[in-house]
């Protein structure tokens, strides 16, 4: 009776451990607290400069002086340490160690706390503050409590209109945004097999608003398929008989568009009871649903139409815009009247390109509508892909099953 996390850490729950980080990764913000942190340290050699990720994904490209002078101190360093770098348009940390950087097993720890969306390559993979990060760099390692976990078991198919987000959304209000708290999320069941990455990428990326210290996939031909794309292989993972402290069963045929209403990821309605909402802006991205596949979804929906309020689109990562331009989703989304802008987090967090007003309305593929996150005043109801560009058209909230 051993769960996935177990197995990866090698200890029991509830055992304090010490163990090699395999993957550490910052980004613009975390990453230039880390370093002071590490220069007040006497700036030390760094235990592993392979294994350390710096991403520019939160203020990309810079929105102020300040906000640039900080960043070329980091990309000083990045340089001088001969650590990983990603700059400006690279994308969004999480998506861009997503492609080809993490395998199953690994302990991968990112300063930024939706870490956790890697455990869907069946790696542990979680979050932790600059000064953590710091001791990473010098040390190679990190100390955990070996999580609980809880079990969700999935069975049948997501009807017309429903998203994986819309799955994330509806675990999330089933155990409350304190429901797991420095537990693990596991995700089973004989649906799991038919999830594709993009989507399981998403739910564990939201395992940390229920509380969750990482979500997890066991790695299976869909994890094998993903890898090859990267010339990298990986080993099959299977459940033995784990020692959940929980389980959940969620049927996928009884899911539905939901939205999350403000000011708690925990409090959903369905997308038909919130239809006729006015809503002022609409953003598609972040790194729950920024990806190439949420961006396809959206544009089929789009394409041939125009938006009726300001429609904001990030892809996740320059992959995922390469892919969009070449294939002509951009230009659907364009000639629909959306704003594309470069990849990375945009108005996610409420510092850059697409802030909200005071008294504003935001519908938002993003996985937080806390209050005054994205604008001081405003409020954001979450959603998916397919939900918001419906949404985008009517200029409301819109049941996505009336168009699609």
């Amino acid at each position: 009776m051993v769960t996935l996390s177990e197995k990866i850490l090698g200890a029991p729950a509830g055992t304090y451990i010490d163990r090699k980080v395999d993957r550490a990764f910052s980004h613009d913000g975390t990453g230039i607290q880390a370093k002071i942190v590490y220069d007040r340290m006497g700036s030390p050699r760094l235990a592993n400069p392979s294994s350390v990720y710096i991403i520019y994904d939160h203020l990309s490209p810079a929105n102020n002086s300040q906000t640039a002078e900080l960043q070329a101190e980091l990309r000083q360093f990045s340089r001088h340490e001969h650590v990983h770098f990603f700059d400006i348009g690279s994308g969004i940390c999480h998506q861009v160690m997503s492609e080809g950087h993490v395998l199953p097993g690994e302990i991968v720890i990112g300063a930024d706390s939706h870490s956790c969306t890697l455990g869907a390559f069946g790696a542990f993979a979680t979050g932790v503050g600059a000064s953590d990060m710091a001791g990473i760099w010098v040390s190679g390692e990190t100390w955990l409590r070996v999580p609980d976990t809880t079990g969700f078991i999935l069975s049948g198919d997501l009807q017309k209109g429903v998203e994986w987000k819309d799955l994330a959304l509806s675990y999330i209000a089933r155990l409350g945004m304190d429901g797991a708290t420095y537990q693990a999320l596991e995700f089973t069941g004989e649906s799991t097999g038919t999830i594709p990455m993009e989507g399981r990428l998403t739910l564990c990326n939201m395992a940390v608003e229920a509380g969750a210290k990482t979500g997890l996939f066991y790695a299976d031909k869909v994890t094998a398929r993903y890898l090859g794309r990267y010339n990298l292989s990986a080993d099959e993972q299977s459940p033995d008989d784990p020692g959940y402290v929980r389980e959940e069963f969620l049927d996928l045929d009884d899911l539905e568009p939901v939205c999350a209403v403000p000011h708690r990821v925990d409090t959903i309605q369905s997308a038909g009871c919130l239809a006729g909402t006015p809503i002022d802006q609409v953003f598609i991205g972040t790194c729950t649903n920024g990806r190439y596949e949420d961006l396809a979804r959206a544009a089929a929906i789009l394409k041939g139409k125009q938006v009726r309020v300001r429609t904001i689109v990030v892809p996740a990562s320059m992959q995922d815009y390469l892919k969009a331009t070449k294939t002509g989703i951009l230009a659907d989304l364009i000639q629909a009247g959306c704003v594309v802008g470069p990849p990375g987090c945009g108005p996610c967090l409420g510092a850059h390109m697409g802030v909200l007003g005071e008294g504003e309305v935001a519908l938002s593929t993003a996985n937080r509508n806390f209050k005054n996150r994205m604008g001081i005043g405003a409020s954001y109801y979450l959603c998916s892909p397919t939900t918001a560009a419906a949404s985008a058209i009517r200029g409301e909230i819109t049941d996505p099953r009336e168009v699609v």
